[in-house]
């Protein structure tokens, strides 16, 4: 079975997609990372077995992704400081006002 470049494209997003609903920062960005990179590796396969294989190696692995999200979400912990907008303001700010203070002075 040819599959089209729209059934590629579709898979793909919706692996991202479900990607991104992980918690951990840490396995968010891993498995986007990952999914984006394994796209970018199967772009250029010619052979219309090895774009089977690749084809159902992203589908499997999107059910894999779904699983662990599911798991994940059992299991949430608190959000990482570079997750947290609030937290990242207020160290830049401090970190601003560390700067601009005279090197000598005692906070």
């Amino acid at each position: 079975m040819a599959h089209s470049r729209a059934i590629m494209l579709r898979l793909y997003k919706e692996m991202l997609a479900e990607a991104k609903k992980f918690d951990s920062y840490n396995f968010r960005m891993y498995a986007l990372r990952k999914i984006r990179d394994s796209f970018r590796e199967s772009k250029h396969l010619q052979d219309s077995s090895q774009i089977q294989k690749a084809f159902e190696e992203a589908k499997n692995n999107l059910e894999i992704i779904k699983r662990q999200v599911v798991i994940g979400h059992l299991y949430s912990t608190e959000k990482l400081v570079i997750e947290n907008e609030e937290v990242r303001t207020r160290l830049r700010q401090k970190a601003g006002t560390e700067a601009s203070s005279s090197p000598g002075q005692i906070k």
